[in-house]
């Protein structure tokens, strides 16, 4: 375990504020508090370290700005969404609130859990009324019909991703196939529709399994984790078996045992700290590096066979990440003479972007 000072106090703090209690002073007095906020906000859990350090009396600048403006985004957010709900509702369109649109109101302060959109899954056959209701409320189309969710931009802070599906055929296959009907699973009358709170907590960990075999994800991942195992019993044999049917029954329990030693004061295992050093090094939505090194790891790649992957594009249907790539280059398929040009049209954004150089820098450094 590598896990340094300055993490070890940002996970103390942390662990106080989702359980209510307040820090030790002495502990507190020691801090490098700059270092702390630092590390939080690479993990957006900046908001939670503010609450728990308010709550043992060190208020600063630094924590008076990080709650109140995670309670101001969190306000504008749900102002915004209740406009959206009811227009959705007026024109019979039935939706459903994912991931953080849920789970910022299990937590027990308002505005600690912080985020940086709000997710929806809706009727797919009604994309082009969503866009209409979204773009006649204000919002800038962003994405629209390239993947599986729509994304809906509105300043100053505002980004609604409106999902037709919860996974898309470029996405783990089990993951897809698994939720690829999911509207069997959904509870609820009218347009407003939920999922049980363990099918709830089973498509929150395999969108977290999605990042954290990718590039990674972070520490506010954990505490979501805590918050929804301590919020109501789950039946643990349900979810067992579905994680199981997934392919992240491992995962689950690995991330479930993290979750809940760490936060609630127990002495961490070996692969607990593996775990939590992999999450550490992360931040919220991962890293590059960990986006090659998992990726080459999955497909026993050298870095040759990735690169030349990288390259090459999808021409038949059969490959899975066809559909995901004509949504993203619709030009380049409808006319198929020009697909021998899309390798080198995406290397150009990639460059221009600065996401080549940052890419060829992480194969340089895998071993």
């Amino acid at each position: 375990m590598t896990q340094n000072r300055t993490a070890r106090d940002a996970i103390y703090l942390a662990a106080c504020a989702v359980n209510g209690t307040v820090p030790e002073a002495d502990r507190v007095r020691t801090m490098d508090l700059d270092a702390v906020y630092a590390l939080a906000a690479r993990h957006l859990i900046g908001a939670a370290i503010a609450y728990a350090l308010e709550s043992a009396g060190v208020r600063d600048s630094r924590s008076a700005a990080a709650i109140a403006a995670a309670m101001r985004k969190t306000a504008l957010f749900e102002r915004a969404w209740n406009d959206i709900k009811a227009q959705l509702e007026a024109r019979g369109i039935w939706y459903m609130p994912l991931k953080g649109a849920v789970l910022k109101s299990y937590y027990p302060k308002y505005g600690m859990r912080e985020f940086a959109d709000h997710d929806i899954l809706f009727d797919a056959t009604r994309a082009g009324d969503v866009r209409a209701v979204m773009e006649g409320l204000g919002f800038t189309t962003e994405r629209f019909g390239t993947s599986n969710h729509d994304i809906y931009h509105k300043p100053p802070v505002l980004n609604f991703e409106m999902h037709s599906a919860l996974f898309g055929p470029s996405h783990d296959e089990k993951l897809y196939e698994y939720y690829r009907n999911v509207e069997d699973r959904l509870l609820g009358e009218g347009c407003e529709k939920r999922f049980s709170p363990e099918d709830f907590y089973l498509y929150f960990l395999a969108h977290e399994y999605k990042h954290y075999s990718g590039g990674g994800t972070g520490l506010r991942s954990l505490l979501d984790t805590y918050i929804l195992l301590n919020r109501a019993p789950l039946n643990m044999n349900y979810v067992a078996a579905e994680a199981e049917r997934l392919g992240i029954a491992e995962f689950e329990q690995q991330n479930r045992a993290l979750a809940l030693r760490l936060l609630g004061g127990e002495a961490l295992s070996e692969a607990d700290g593996e775990m939590l050093d992999y999450m550490l090094s992360s931040g919220t939505y991962g890293t590059i590096n960990h986006r090659v090194e998992n990726r080459m790891r999955k497909h026993g790649w050298g870095k040759l066979r990735y690169m030349l992957d990288r390259f090459l594009v999808p021409v038949s249907k059969k490959n899975r990440s066809y559909a995901a790539f004509a949504g993203m280059y619709p030009l380049f398929y409808k006319h198929k003479l020009l697909l021998p040009l899309l390798p080198f049209y995406r290397t150009f954004r990639a460059m221009r972007a600065g996401r080549f150089k940052r890419e060829a820098q992480a194969i340089r450094q895998v071993k």
